[in-house]
């Protein structure tokens, strides 16, 4: 009764997760399209949240000494990497074949699980992951632009392996309940992953040269026009500080590889609010595809494997050593 009650809740804020990630590129567009920079949005994005993110940073700050290996690699893959990756992948090959790219980081975390972990992967689960990705190419009409550039593929790959970093990492310590003071508590994680990004981030936009007027100006969305302002604090509160917050405590009350299934929702979602505050219509395949992802996601979600063991980092100054979950939808608890 307690798992099953736990794995609703989970597969509940795994959604939300999924709703506040799914609604950045909505807010991010039009700042994009009034003359910021995509990088330069990146960076407001990781920075806003890391400033909010502040005092989380400094309670939790006996992080810096007991889990380096953990912060380094959250910051560095899960907020810095993935955000990067796309954004400089879909300056050189269409959105949506990036996209999709990006989005077989289920599909990776199951490899990780079976071939590096050495764990057992449901049926289940991984039918359900071929049903999201299936879904995921018909949502994003992959069919409609295939002119590759290898650079551009590379990069979108490399944004999936990050995906995969930020699923994987987010599950450290969700087997450690009772280890008290020795489990990381995930706010510190992100909050410090945030700043660790900023920092990454900061080098690679350059930031100083960007045009800030531009926030003190209007955007039009769909006809409407928005104070730049406005989106801005959508994307920092709700798609960052929202979204980062809800998606590890999903990761540690399903697993890295059911929460990576169910993220796969954020195109859906993404899709469904453009269609809505964009007015970028669905055709009839995209439809058909957010009903593959929904049902991929159910199908994941419902499975049931194995216990965990070992953890992904050790001690100061420790090397990431593997993946503390597995595809336990049963486990509830951060």
């Amino acid at each position: 009764m307690h798992a099953s009650q736990g794995r609703s809740a989970g597969l509940g804020i795994a959604l939300a997760s999924a709703f506040a990630f799914g609604g950045s590129g909505v807010a991010a567009k039009p700042l994009i399209e009034a003359g910021l920079d995509p990088l330069h949005v990146v960076w407001l994005r990781v920075a806003g949240a890391a400033l909010v993110m502040l005092p989380v940073a400094w309670r939790h700050r006996a992080l810096v000494r007991s889990r380096p290996a953990l912060l380094l690699g959250f910051g560095l893959l899960a907020v810095a990497g993935v955000q990067a990756c796309y954004f400089v992948a879909i300056s050189r090959i269409p959105v949506g074949v990036a996209l999709l790219v990006e989005y077989l980081a289920p599909a990776l975390v199951l490899g990780w699980v079976r071939f590096v972990q050495r764990r057992p992967v449901t049926r289940a689960a991984a039918v359900g992951v071929v049903l999201a990705v299936g879904g995921l190419a018909c949502v994003v009409e992959v069919w409609s632009g295939l002119t590759f550039d290898a650079v551009g593929l590379l990069l979108a790959l490399a944004a999936a392996c990050c995906q995969v970093g930020y699923f994987v990492l987010s599950d450290q310590g969700s087997g450690e309940q009772g280890a008290g003071a020795g489990t990381p508590h995930p706010l510190g994680v992100i909050a410090y992953g945030l700043l660790i990004g900023t920092a990454v981030l900061t080098v690679v936009a350059r930031p100083w040269g960007m045009d800030w007027s531009l926030l003190g100006g209007s955007t039009a969305m769909n006809g409407t026009d928005v104070p730049a302002w406005l989106l801005l604090v959508w994307i920092v509160l709700l798609a960052t500080v929202v979204a980062y917050v809800t998606g590890v405590i999903s990761v540690r009350m399903l697993s890295p590889a059911v929460a990576g299934v169910v993220a796969c929702l954020e195109a859906v979602i993404a899709t469904v609010l453009a269609w809505v505050l964009l007015g970028e219509h669905l055709a009839a395949p995209q439809l058909i595809g957010g009903f593959l992802v929904l049902f991929g996601a159910f199908i994941a979600q419902s499975s049931t494997p194995k216990a965990p063991s070992g953890p992904v980092a050790s001690g100061p100054g420790g090397e990431l050593a593997g993946a503390e979950g597995e595809l336990s939808s049963g486990r509830a608890a951060s």
